[in-house]
């Protein structure tokens, strides 16, 4: 194929390919040169073009298939167009020529036909260039269709509108010839003519101005002959042109040719009544007599109808919205006339009337859901209303007219029930469609929708009735808040007008359809709606007997009210169920006599009222079953079977009673059946074995024996042939945009449509996918769908004679049958042998014996050779099955073969067509072909059939069982895919394209072809590259195909390449194409386009975006207008598809698609994101609500308010998105949360504005999501106040969103202040409607939680503005005390549970907040370090925590009894189901009974925080219970049943406070302990942190410490659940609180022990020391009990969380006893907090212990804080402690001062230990190696800890003083200034030590050392900062020494220490240009001598005498200094506090 790719053709190689390699290599060639034509340059075209011109008319004249003529067609344009125009009238001279040749064979037929071609290119393209050649070319064309076959008329005409389109105005002359050819070709033979000819007029009518003025009506007609027995296509095509023929004649755009003439110009009423003929008359139109309508001749074909209506669709949608919001009523009335009495031939039939009705609804629906914006449809909803006031107008005064004339009157009732149904189904449609954007204009009442509605509940005619119930069961579906007010509406008429049968019926099917929306409501209807409705229906049908007029209708209603009141699912039903079940039994008779005396008894009319009553109840049942599987249980299904036996008793009667009381009792029978056949068909086959032979003897004549009025309809077949065989027949069976009424086309004869009248019961059920309305088959036909299904079940469980006996008895009546008769009872039987079968194989039955196979094998064999392509797929489908049942291979083999001798014998094509589908299906349920052999069978005979080009059908069928075949063999076709390849692609080029279902089925193959290459596909071998061009070429010539079922199967076909090897499709030319399709009329176009952009973005979203942008600007005529690409890119283009879409799945894939390019590429383009959301929110906003923002809103603000109400209105032009549906807006919402999502996970610019900022300034493309916060908040209050209550929800979980992410964002302008401040205003404006008291529960739940976030978020800090948003949750709080009884319920009782929690939770939020403001608060002002930095703003922050406080305390007493209430219900809630008989009969505080289930997830949301706020409440009382019954008296909410308010209130008198307070205590303990055990794992982080942080605050007080420090069983337990839950949640932040609450826990056992040690000392205080008991784990034995042992479990969670961070802990890691030595390291900041809260807990356990217990655990504690220490003490530069290594030196000190040290009882085992301790860390200097890491200063302070913690037993020990001292020297003599402070300070704490037999020793050794180090300090001075210090530091060790050195010694010390610091000293010329850090030395010895000085003067004055050099040095630096010293003392005075304190700081674990 490579070598196709040059600009000639490469001859040479062209002539050594076969015939079919020419054709592909030819193709391959003109595809690349026409990529190629258009980027060469002029000059190269010119040079070749002679060359390439011949090329080309070589290639023409050498019969190309269809795509190449194509080809060349434009190829030879572009060539003309870009180079020289010279030979170009030789090319059309040469193509006439050709077309003008007298050769008729077949073979020259492609020559003339690609000369047709060509002509119609060039004159395209070059048009007026060419001159007035085009008359002789029209003319000769036009001679040669004469006598062409429709091939040629076909190209002929294609041609012909290539030339209009090219010559415009100028081929006038030729406009009357080629329209009369044209209209010649538009009434064709071949449907592919009439479109093309359709095409061909279409073009014509551009200029032609004689088509819609003088000629209109006979192009009228003339349309509406082509519909007769045309196909979808020609529909589709010739609707077109009708329609846009109508709006030319309307719109009369003068075309130039005739301005001269007058022209006739119609008005928009005259073009509607053109179509309005063309539906009532058809064809005939208006030239048929008055004669014949008198007569009333045949009524009008569907397909002429169904025409006609596209037509008007069509008409109205060019026209467009804003017209037809202009004429709506007009084209209203107009459209119901055509159902109106006026003209009866549109309804004179039942069939007729149901397939006009839909096609109205079609128009309506297609144009008023299309084209309209929400406002628009709003005002045709109110015309709609006038259209029912008006005809109800007509209606009463024909029902009040009681004259002579009443005759007349009635016909008017009839005639007006259509143009109601119409209507009324149009008002639910719009209305359902609105949702509550509908509010303003239900609750208007000068409109009165809801009345007109309910009026005409009371039409006389049950269709009516039906479509007014419906109706108002969309109107409620579109607003909840309306379902329970309409309900009661309903059931007050009902039970005031129950002797009226009118009244009766509709008010029931009123009330039933609005049970069926409750489903579809989120917020449901009160509970004890149910109970008034099941009381109604039994009312209805107790009473049915009292009155025989009404008898009827109230046996139906109340049957119907029941089977209604089951949707509403078991947790209503069940309270309801043992009513239900008694009605059944009641309605049947009790035994089989009793069933004869009725017979004998009975008349027409008991019997007509019996059957509706039993009926209704097995639909009732039927209901049940389906609705509330639930409760099903086995008891149940006892209870239902006892009445079984006599209904199918009196189903074998049902025929005789037909005989005796004839046809009123038909239709009550009919339904009778059919609804035992439904119920019987749920119901477990088991529990009615003993009726299977009296049902299979009704069933088989059911579906052998139809009505003779019943025939053949294919409406009820598609579900038994497979989903992949739809395609074969047709478009009809696919989803199409038009199916609502091409599916009418499908019903033969004289069989009408599904209709709601049909089954009254459907009006309860949801609408099947795809269908607005339920659309119910006619009883004939649905009870031979219930009968099959039904035989499916029985007959696989019946014995194998009953079997053989059965199929034989089928196979007879079909038999005897003949004609189109035959065809029905095949149809049926089929059917129910395929259920059978499908039955068989879900249960693993078995077929039975060889005669039963045989026999139902001939069944299914004679249907496979059936005329009707629908019977044979079912055949097909039902063999597959068989094979499956009986599952031998050899079975299998021999169906197969049985086709094979058929394909090898027959001619025909019926049973060539069936065979060959048997082939490719047989396998499907087989698991795939296994067998070679059968494969290569099948391929064979199939490749055979596919190239009979006689037949077009047989091909079809051939081709597309390969395409089955390809899929099931999997790899096994490897060997078949190149010949495969080859043959599909000869097929592509050469079948003519008006055979598009030919193409359809080769698009199926080769979509299978490269399912089965797979991932090979990516193979860079010859063989692969060759199959690759293969595929490839395949999409080409398809996508060029001009069927768009054709470019769909391209389009899916790219999708599979690009999946397998996606570098080697061009995504360029593949998105050009999806976006070019992107809007196309066909759905599954549309479909195919969308599923592969998914795929296609989801790996290269930034690319496919890009592509289409420069597309759209690079060929702007091949794009649609409507989708501006250019403008708003391809994510725009896709929201406005997305708007305008009516398709659901088609919706979901665009949104998916969306979403995908947002993940991938928002962050990048962030402005044109948010741009774009921005205008979609913005786009149909009410601007009432945008002005209202609040007015303290700051200026600049609201000026940008008023300029974009501003600019939005005189925008609205040009407004990318003109209105925008409320579901697009709701997707834009979420589309901007899922944004902020992306750019959280960015980086920390978005979120921080000075950062942002000067990221733009460095460069302007860079774009942060801070900068859009004002377009954000102003988003997210666009959607909060709009009317949508979705849409409200949406925008207040963005305006959630971004207060919780924007909260702590500061506004670097003002300091101190944060940014969101300035949005104050809006966020209370936004917030404010959602309280308003008619707003739905679900948005003030959601309001509540951005109030608490709000609220909490601490960014407003001013009282005045919290206070705003405060009140809202305030007016909620009295909201819900105020009770149920008071609230208006219109929703379902757990809606208010979710409405009391939800504000429970936002409170407690708050007041989790305000306390933890106030504990920052005081934090601060007690730590003394920080207090003088305190700047306004914390003294801000102070004030408002307390203000926020204040705020809440005022109704914290309310609260806290709501809280504990809520909790109280949450832990009953959460019992196990075994506890059930233990809940509270009536339901808790804020739940009943029986909306239980419906509450959990609610008070699952919520009890996290309520938790935690209640355990803040409890502690801040400090459990002290004064407020039991204060409080309560303004708490007006009534007592609930729960045990907690009864504690306040009746059983006050019995409990004491503490009962109260161990109560509390335990509900709260309880839940957190019973979630903490088991939290699921997708449990919400949050409550696990709510939960340990209430369990921290109840111990932070005193009196539950007691509970758990007393209750040794409840710590373990604790323990054990905490340390389970850091085992399972990695999460640092959970895994700290953990241990925070591990060590309340050991602290209240603490507290514990050493309560009962003080009281055993009180108590035996006069006894010796010694009898003491002890106290503590481990009492005398030291024994730890793992499971029991508190000190064990906490040891457990310590080494737990240590050995996590450290393994190296863990001896069998290390594998060594002891401390190892490895590389220290430092942990992150998260495991540093851990390891040190771990170290905290683990120096207290000591205290817990009893002596004996504590020397158990010391060497695992004191192994544990020395490992941590060598582990992790590394040495950092800023000589600080690493955080770890200073918690584990403050754990050390605690451990070694722990009393058990100097306990008698353990004192010796102690120091041994500790001795060892010390003997390990002194020994990690002597190991070399990695140590010098370890950070001296630690171990030297390790060291100091021991000697000054310990008894001096410890260190006292010779060598471990020697040790020690020998460390100190080994630090003082270190370089490092860092060790040697570190040093110095140590030693300073060690000598000041009280005990001298430990200091002495070392003062002793060491103060030489420190002394001489002090006098090379004289000598060299030190140099900086840090050895200053040390310099210091020394000085002052040796002051100390001198303080505690003995008298004798201290005068050498003082002698020595003076000359020292005198030398330190500096006289005045040296001050002045000393260094700093000798200044500051000579302060310091200043300072110091004089201190010492005046101590010591004897000395002092002595040294002084002796030596008067120093004296005059003395007197100089005294002197120079005295002014500054005086100063600068008092600096240091106020300085040295710091700087001590700061050592302190350091060193405070000594």
């Amino acid at each position: 194929m490579e070598l196709a790719h040059s600009l000639l053709l490469n001859e040479e190689v062209y002539k050594q390919l076969g015939e079919v390699q020419k054709a592909e290599f030819a193709f391959e060639w003109l595809r690349f040169l026409e990529k190629l034509l258009p980027s060469t340059s002029r000059a190269d075209i010119r040079e070749k073009q002679t060359k390439l011109i011949e090329q080309l008319t070589s290639l023409l004249t050498s019969s190309p298939g269809p795509p190449a003529r194509q080809l060349i067609a434009k190829n030879l344009t572009i060539i003309y167009s870009s180079g020289d125009t010279f030979s170009v009238h030789q090319t059309i001279d040469k193509c006439n020529e050709l077309i003008r040749s007298k050769d008729d064979s077949p073979s020259y037929l492609p020559t003339k036909l690609a000369a047709v071609a060509c002509l119609g290119h060039l004159y395209k393209k070059l048009g007026r260039i060419l001159g007035n050649s085009f008359v002789d070319t029209i003319g000769n064309v036009l001679k040669a269709m004469k006598n062409a076959e429709s091939q040629g008329r076909y190209e002929i005409m294609l041609s012909l509108q290539n030339i209009l389109k090219g010559l415009g105005v100028a081929a006038v002359p030729c406009h009357r010839d080629i329209y009369k050819a044209a209209r010649s070709c538009l009434t064709d033979r071949s449907m592919a003519v009439r479109c093309a000819a359709a095409k061909c007029l279409l073009e014509l009518q551009s200029e032609a101005t004689f088509m819609w003025s003088t000629e209109l009506d006979s192009v009228v007609t003339l349309c509406f002959k082509s519909f007769e027995g045309s196909n979808y296509d020609v529909r589709i095509a010739v609707s077109k042109l009708l329609g846009n023929v109508l709006v030319s004649a309307v719109t009369s755009k003068q075309g130039t040719a005739s301005a001269k003439q007058n022209v006739h110009k119609i008005s928009f009423e005259e073009a509607l009544e053109l179509l309005g003929t063309g539906f009532l008359r058809g064809s005939s139109g208006f030239l048929r007599t008055s004669g014949d309508i008198l007569k009333g001749i045949s009524s009008v074909s569907r397909d002429i109808r169904v025409g006609v209506t596209q037509a008007y669709v069509v008409f109205i949608s060019t026209l467009g919205g804003p017209w037809l919001e202009r004429n709506f009523s007009a084209l209203l009335s107009h459209l119901l006339d055509l159902v109106s009495q006026s003209h009866p031939k549109a309804i004179q039939s039942q069939m007729d009337v149901i397939c006009s009705r839909r096609c109205i609804s079609f128009i309506l629906r297609a144009t008023v859901g299309g084209l309209l914006g929400e406002k628009a449809q709003i005002a045709t909803a109110k015309e709609i209303c006038q259209a029912i006031w008006k005809l109800k107008k007509v209606v009463d005064a024909a029902i009040s007219d009681s004259n002579v004339e009443t005759r007349v009157s009635t016909t008017d009732v009839i005639g007006s029930q259509h143009m109601l149904i119409c209507v009324l189904e149009e008002l639910g449609n719009l209305m359902h469609g609105l949702g509550t954007t509908a509010a303003p204009v239900l609750q208007d009442s000068s409109t009165g929708i809801l009345d007109a509605v309910i009026s005409i509940i009371l039409h006389p005619s049950i269709s009516v009735q039906l479509a007014a119930a419906w109706c108002l069961r969309c109107i409620a579906v579109a607003l909840p808040c309306l379902l329970t007010p309409l309900l009661d509406r309903c059931i007050e008429k009902l039970t005031a007008l129950k002797s009226s049968p009118e009244a009766v019926t509709g008010y029931s099917f009123a009330i039933a359809a609005l049970l069926g929306a409750v489903r579809q409501s989120p917020l449901g209807i009160p509970h004890c709606k149910g109970k008034v409705i099941m009381a109604v229906a039994e009312d209805l049908l107790r009473s049915a007997s009292q009155n025989s007029r009404i008898s009827v209708q109230r046996m139906q209603s109340g049957w119907l009210l029941i089977a209604a009141l089951m949707t509403l699912g078991p947790a209503v039903v069940q309270h309801h169920l043992p009513r239900m079940l008694l009605l059944w039994k009641c309605v049947f008779p009790l035994s089989p006599k009793d069933l004869e005396t009725e017979k004998s008894r009975g008349d027409s009319f008991t019997w007509q009222v019996t059957l509706e009553g039993r009926a209704g109840a097995l639909c009732a049942i039927k209901t049940f079953i389906v609705h509330c599987g639930g409760l099903l249980t086995d008891e149940v299904i006892q209870s239902l079977l006892p009445p079984l036996p006599c209904a199918v008793d009196l189903l074998t009667q049902l025929p005789s009673l037909n005989k005796t009381y004839g046809n009123p009792l038909k239709p009550s029978s009919v339904n009778y059946r059919k609804r035992l056949y439904e119920l019987l068909t749920l119901l477990p086959p088991k529990t009615y074995e003993g009726c299977f032979s009296a049902l299979l003897n009704e069933l088989v004549p059911d579906l052998t024996q139809p009505d003779n009025q019943m025939t053949a309809s294919a409406s009820y077949l598609p579900s038994l042939c497979h989903q992949n065989e739809l395609s074969l027949l047709g478009p009809l069976l696919q989803e199409t945009e038009q199916r609502f009424i091409e599916e009418q086309l499908l019903l033969v004869n004289s069989i009408a449509g599904g209709s709601l009248e049909y089954d009254p019961y459907s009006v309860y059920e949801k609408a099947s996918e795809g269908d607005l309305v339920p659309k119910p088959l006619p009883p004939t036909l649905s009870i031979i769908n219930a009968a099959a299904r039904l035989f499916g079940v029985i007959f696989s469980h019946v014995a194998e004679l009953q079997r053989l006996q059965v199929l034989e008895q089928l196979m007879a009546s079909i038999k005897q049958a003949k004609g189109s008769r035959q065809q029905i009872i095949q149809q049926n039987v089929v059917s129910a042998i395929s259920n059978f079968l499908k039955h068989l194989a879900s249960c693993k039955g078995d077929l039975g014996s060889d005669e039963i196979q045989k026999c139902a094998l001939n069944l299914l064999m004679s249907a496979l050779e059936s005329s009707n392509p629908l019977l044979r797929c079912s055949a097909a489908e039902s063999l597959a099955r068989l094979a499956q049942v009986v599952a031998d291979s050899a079975f299998t083999a021999g169906l197969a073969q049985i086709s094979f001798d058929k394909l090898k014998s027959a001619r025909d094509v019926i049973s060539r067509a069936g065979h060959s589908l048997a082939l490719g299906s047989l396998y499907r349920y087989l698991g795939g072909i296994n067998s070679t052999q059968h494969l290569n069978a099948c391929v064979g005979i199939l490749y055979t059939l596919s190239q009979d080009s006689t037949s077009p059908e047989v091909q079809t069928w051939a081709l597309h069982s390969l395409s089955l075949v390809i899929d099931s063999a999997g790899p096994l076709y490897h060997m078949h895919v190149e010949p495969t390849l080859s043959l599909v692609l000869m097929l592509l080029l050469t079948v003519p394209p008006a055979y598009a279902e030919v193409h359809q089925s080769l698009g199926r193959c080769l979509n299978a072809l490269i399912t089965t290459l797979g991932p090979e596909l990516q193979g860079s071998s010859s063989t692969v590259s060759a199959l690759r061009a293969s595929c490839l070429l395949g999409c080409a010539v398809m996508q060029d195909n001009p069927d768009c079922l054709v470019q769909a199967h391209a389009i899916s076909c790219l999708q599979q390449l690009h999946m397998f090897a996606p570098c080697h499709v061009n995504l360029s030319s593949l998105v050009k194409c999806l976006c070019v399709n992107l809007s196309s009329s066909y759905l599954l176009l549309r479909r195919a386009v969308l599923a592969c952009l998914r795929q296609l973005v989801q790996r290269e979203a930034a690319e496919v975006s890009e592509h289409a942008v420069s597309l759209a600007k690079d060929n702007r005529e091949d794009f649609n207008p409507d989708i501006n690409i250019r403008e708003v890119g391809l994510e725009g283009a896709l929201l406005i598809l997305l708007d305008k879409e009516l398709d659901p799945k088609l919706c979901q894939d665009i949104r998916e698609t969306l979403i995908h390019m947002l993940t991938t590429m928002a962050v990048k383009r962030l402005s044109f994101w948010l741009k774009l959301c921005k205008d979609v929110l913005a786009a149909s906003t009410d601007f009432t609500t945008v002005a209202s923002v609040d007015t303290t809103q700051e200026e600049e603000g609201a000026q940008g308010d008023d300029e974009l109400v501003f600019a939005l209105e005189n925008d609205e032009k040009s407004h990318p998105f003109p209105h925008p549906r409320w579901s697009t807006r709701v997707f834009a919402a979420e589309c901007v949360c899922k944004i902020i999502s992306q750019c959280e996970t960015a980086g920390d610019a978005h979120f921080d504005v000075a950062l942002a900022q000067e990221m733009k300034q460095r460069d302007s493309r860079d774009d942060c999501l801070v900068l859009h916060l004002a377009d954000l908040i102003r988003m997210a209050f666009m959607a909060a106040t709009d009317h949508s209550d979705r849409l409200r929800l949406s925008g207040l979980q963005m305006l959630l969103i971004l207060v919780r992410k924007f909260a702590a964002v500061p506004e670097p302008e003002f300091p101190g202040h944060v940014i969101l401040e300035q949005y104050q205003a809006n966020v209370g404006a936004a917030l404010r409607p959602a309280f308003a008291p008619e707003t739905p529960p679900d948005v003030t739940a959601k309001a509540c939680q951005v109030c608490s976030a709000w609220i909490a978020s601490g960014v407003v800090s001013d009282l005045n503005d919290l206070q705003r948003v405060h009140q809202l949750l305030v007016m909620s709080l009295n909201k819900i005390q105020i009770g149920k009884e008071a609230q208006n319920q219109l929703y379902n009782e757990g809606t208010s549970t979710m409405e009391i929690l939800a504000v429970l939770k936002a409170w407690s939020e708050v007041y989790i907040a305000a306390i933890q403001r106030q504990k920052k608060q005081s934090d601060i002002k007690r730590c003394p370090l920080v207090i003088n930095t305190t700047d306004d703003s914390s003294r801000g922050d102070a004030s408002s925590a307390d203000e926020l406080l204040e705020l809440v305390q005022a109704d914290l007493g309310n609260l806290s009894k709501l809280w504990l209430a809520a909790l109280q219900d949450f832990a009953v809630l959460t019992l196990p189901p075994e506890y059930a008989s233990q809940l509270p009969p009536d339901g808790g505080a804020f739940y009943t009974a029986e909306t239980m289930e419906n509450s959990r997830p609610h008070y699952q949301n919520a009890w996290a925080l309520i938790l935690h706020a209640t355990a803040l409440w409890l502690t801040s009382t400090g459990f002290l219970v004064g407020d039991s019954d204060e409080g309560l008296t303004n708490l007006s909410r009534p007592v609930t049943p729960t045990t907690m308010c009864q504690d306040s209130t009746s059983r006050a008198a019995i409990k004491s406070p503490e009962d109260v307070n161990t109560d509390r205590f335990h509900l709260v303990l309880g839940i957190g302990v019973e979630f903490l055990c088991s939290p699921r794992s997708d449990a919400a982080m949050e409550n696990i942190t709510a939960c340990l942080h209430a369990l921290q605050v109840l111990l932070d007080v005193p009196w539950p410490r007691s509970k758990i420090g007393g209750d040794q069983e409840l710590s373990v337990e604790l323990l054990n659940v905490l340390h389970r839950l850091i085992v399972t949640r990695e999460s640092p932040d959970i895994q700290l609180a953990a241990l925070e609450v591990v060590w309340q826990i050991l602290f209240a056992a603490q507290e514990h022990v050493k309560e009962k040690r003080r009281s055993a000392e009180v108590d035996d205080g006069a006894e010796e020391k010694e009898t003491l008991p002890e106290f503590g784990e481990g009492k005398d034995t030291g024994g730890l009990i793992p499971g029991k042992s508190l000190v064990f479990a906490t040891l457990e969670m310590c080494v737990c969380i240590l050995v996590r961070q450290l393994p190296q802990l863990n001896p069998k890691i290390t594998g060594s006893p002891g401390i190892t030595a490895g590389k220290p390291q430092l942990l992150s900041e998260n495991g540093s907090r851990l390891v040190s809260a771990a170290l905290a807990i683990l120096s207290d356990v000591p205290a817990v212990c009893s002596p004996e217990g504590s020397i158990a655990v010391l060497p695992t504690i004191l192994y544990l804080i020395i490992g941590v220490l060598r582990e992790t003490a590394v040495k950092l530069p800023s000589g600080q402690l690493p955080l770890t290594a200073a918690a584990s030196l403050q754990a050390l000190k605690g451990v070694l001062s722990s009393p058990m040290a100097r306990a008698e009882k353990s004192r010796t085992a102690w120091n041994e230990l500790l001795r060892s301790a010390l003997v390990t860390i002194l020994g990690f200097w002597d190991s070399e190696g990695p140590n010098q890491e370890l950070d001296e200063g630690s171990l030297l302070t390790a060291i100091t800890i021991f000697i000054l913690s310990t008894s001096p037993e410890v260190t006292t020990m010779e060598c471990l003083q020697m040790s020690c001292i020998e460390k100190f020297k080994l630090a003082l003599e270190s370089k490092d200034p860092i060790v040697q402070l570190k040093c110095y300070q140590l030693l300073l704490t060690i000598f000041q030590y009280p005990n001298q037999a430990v200091s002495y020793p070392y003062v002793h050794s060491l103060i030489s050392s420190i002394v001489s180090k002090l006098q090379e300090a004289e000598k060299c001075k030190p140099e900086n900062a840090a050895e200053l210090q040390v310099t210091q530091e020394g000085i002052k060790v040796v002051a100390a020494v001198i303080a505690v050195a003995k008298e004798e010694h201290r005068t050498d010390l003082v002698a020595c220490f003076l000359p020292m610091l005198i030398s330190f000293l500096l006289d005045e010329n040296a001050l002045g240009s000393a260094t700093s850090s000798a200044r500051n030395l000579h302060e310091f010895a200043l300072q110091y001598l004089m201190q010492i000085g005046p101590q010591y003067s004897s000395v002092f004055k002595k040294l002084m005498a002796s030596s008067p050099p120093m004296k005059a040095r003395l007197e100089l630096a005294v002197k120079g200094n005295q002014e500054s010293i005086k100063d600068k003392t008092a600096a240091k005075h106020a300085k040295t506090p710091e700087k001590s304190s700061s050592i302190q700081l350091k060193t405070n674990f000594l």
